[in-house]
């Protein structure tokens, strides 16, 4: 069921988007050749926490399968959902964060992807090319509009510059829990799935793939990587839909 939110509500949900957003900043400002995805982890907790939130992430999930970590770390080939520990990130490596905040009750997401030190002109473009994926769908997202809207035009960037986009990981309601409806596809057709209505809160996230779509799932339960061992992007922002346009509250 999808949730539609108050105007008192986005407004508290805007305020958990903030600190997101000033986390993912605050730590991609911290990524250099040398650091272990752990310090970037701890770094994000405390900094949540410090500003009155609690990381959304750590411990989400079924009872005995909880994720472990406050935020997601995915290097090179993995997707979504890595977890931190002792890796140490290397000069060329490209490192997805994946953030989500929970302020008073209230909760905001967002990821993006950053080059550690200099990357090779692939990894640019698929950085390049994702962030834009993500703001076409966002130029989608307004009232009347179908959630296929969005999944199309991601698509569309994706393909026309020969990158792929993951099928299974999708995008997502969010503001009142972790993970609400409806799903938002990064692939799609125009006019087809749910209309857009005013007082939706959607996280908008597209992966992008340098190779081939298809996923693998680590023995971690959570790590999701690519099929062919090619890299991945992944950016993402909260949006809220008004009567008239949207907002990114993530920004």
């Amino acid at each position: 069921m999808v949730i539609i939110k108050t105007k008192k509500e986005i407004e508290k949900i805007k305020k958990s988007c903030q600190l997101t957003a000033n986390t993912l900043k605050y730590i991609g400002e911290t990524i250099k050749p040398g650091i272990k995805t752990i310090q970037l982890d701890q770094m994000a907790e405390s900094f949540i926490i410090k500003q009155g939130g609690k990381p959304s992430f750590k411990h989400y999930g079924p009872k005995g399968y909880e994720f472990p970590s406050s935020i997601c770390v995915s290097i090179d080939d993995q997707i979504v959902h890595g977890i931190p520990g002792d890796r140490i990130l290397k000069e060329g490596e490209i490192v997805s964060i994946d953030i989500g905040t929970n302020l008073d009750g209230y909760f905001g997401d967002a990821a993006a992807t950053f080059g550690v030190g200099e990357i090779s002109n692939l990894a640019k473009k698929l950085i390049k090319i994702t962030r834009e994926a993500l703001f076409a769908g966002i130029k989608e997202a307004v009232q009347g509009n179908f959630i296929g809207d969005i999944s199309y035009a991601i698509q569309s960037i994706a393909e026309n510059n020969n990158f792929s986009v993951v099928r299974e990981y999708v995008g997502h309601g969010v503001g009142l829990g972790v993970h609400e409806d409806p799903q938002i596809p990064n692939y799609g057709k125009p006019k087809t799935g749910l209309r857009l209505e005013r007082g939706m809160v959607i996280a908008i996230e597209p992966m992008l793939n340098q190779g081939d779509y298809r996923t693998i799932s680590s023995d971690d339960g959570w790590t999701v990587t690519t099929i062919d061992g090619g890299l991945s992007a992944h950016f993402e922002h909260t949006v809220a839909i008004y009567e008239e346009g949207n907002e990114i509250l993530t920004i």
